[in-house]
């Protein structure tokens, strides 16, 4: 039983563009009775995921209980910036009582699970549990290699081979790490969609978990907050490609912000963003839009080609600029080319 004493974590993992703000978001709206806080690790400068939660403060969720930590993936900054956040959150005056951790997509969760038994705070908070986001239609498309059959009959041909992608690595570490696996946009698919893609979590993870398809983040609170699952003493079970390493290199990814003023046309800089999937293999453009005449500020999300935009809030008196976070792998971020598209 896990020590009632111990301030319950649930650690929210999932490649980029997941879904896990957005289940997040939900969660906030229905606490459970709970006082909640939130830390939102971004991979990138701008603080989008941030400015998402902290619109949805309330008296449950304070939006000084809703941290960022952006100097780099959590992962990695253990000492320097998750452990002195965790200190300041319980040193509150109302200390929090369920604590969500939106890790990056592109974030390894076994590291992070090792940071709780750090003895500053291993007596004090415990992981409740991790809860793995997927997307359903990308997964099922094997957007994790070139083509996931002939890897996968190659790699059972030749143990000694190894043709994962780094994409595929941060997937399944995820995967294996998880207690419950949230597949994700079930809107977006059909049946036999949805088989696959949970099929493709099955290979990938070493014990049978559930696995719960889910869109735009409904789901009810007791399915994944007080699961009581300590993983932070039960590593071993949850196995990762980086074992045995201190930690693991981010340079197989890259990130830039674009600066624009404002936008003229916003279908036609939605159709750029398209354009930096389809032609520079980008993975994920996240950001505000300040669009000509509107005084409300476009949020866009894109996942490859896969995009939505909506008005979230008044500019109000901050400044009426366009920030993007654009987000690809080492060798496709071509900073010029990327703003030559966009601004096209």
């Amino acid at each position: 039983m896990t020590d009632l004493s111990k301030i319950p974590v649930t650690v929210i993992t999932g490649f980029l563009g997941s879904g896990k703000t957005t289940l997040i978001r939900n969660l906030m709206l229905n606490p459970q009775g709970k006082r909640l806080a939130v830390l939102v690790n971004e991979f990138g400068t701008v603080g989008v995921d941030g400015e998402i939660l902290k619109s949805c403060a309330d008296e449950n969720c304070p939006a000084e209980n809703i941290m960022e930590l952006a100097n780099g993936c959590i992962c990695c900054t253990v000492a320097d910036d998750f452990i002195p956040t965790i200190e300041a959150l319980m040193a509150m005056p109302q200390a929090p009582e369920h604590i969500l951790i939106e890790t990056s997509g592109l974030a390894l969760p076994k590291p992070l699970l090792k940071a709780f038994d750090w003895p500053a705070i291993r007596s004090r908070i415990t992981v409740d549990g991790v809860i793995a986001l997927a997307d359903a239609e990308a997964v099922a498309k094997g957007q994790f290699a070139t083509d996931v059959d002939a890897v996968q009959a190659q790699r059972e041909a030749d143990d000694s081979l190894d043709h994962d992608t780094p994409l595929s690595e941060v997937f399944e570490d995820q995967i294996a790490c998880a207690d419950i696996v949230l597949m994700t946009k079930a809107d977006l698919v059909d049946e036999e969609t949805m088989a696959k893609a949970q099929a493709v979590v099955d290979a990938e993870t070493p014990r049978n978990l559930p696995k719960i398809a889910v869109t735009d983040g409904n789901i009810d609170p007791r399915l994944i907050l007080g699961l009581g699952a300590a993983a932070e003493d039960d590593l071993d079970a949850r196995p990762s490609h980086h074992d045995g390493h201190h930690d693991h290199e981010h340079d197989d990814f890259d990130t830039i912000v674009v600066e624009m003023g404002e936008v003229v046309d916003p279908d036609a800089l939605q159709a750029n963003i398209i354009r930096l999937a389809q032609e520079l293999n980008v993975l994920r453009v996240k950001g505000y839009v300040a669009v000509e005449g509107k005084p409300m500020r476009m949020l866009v999300q894109a996942v490859g080609e896969r995009l939505r935009a909506q008005y979230d809030k008044p500019w109000g008196d901050a400044p009426r600029q366009t920030h993007l976070v654009v987000i690809a792998e080492h060798d496709h971020i071509d900073a010029a080319k990327i703003r030559e598209i966009l601004e096209a």
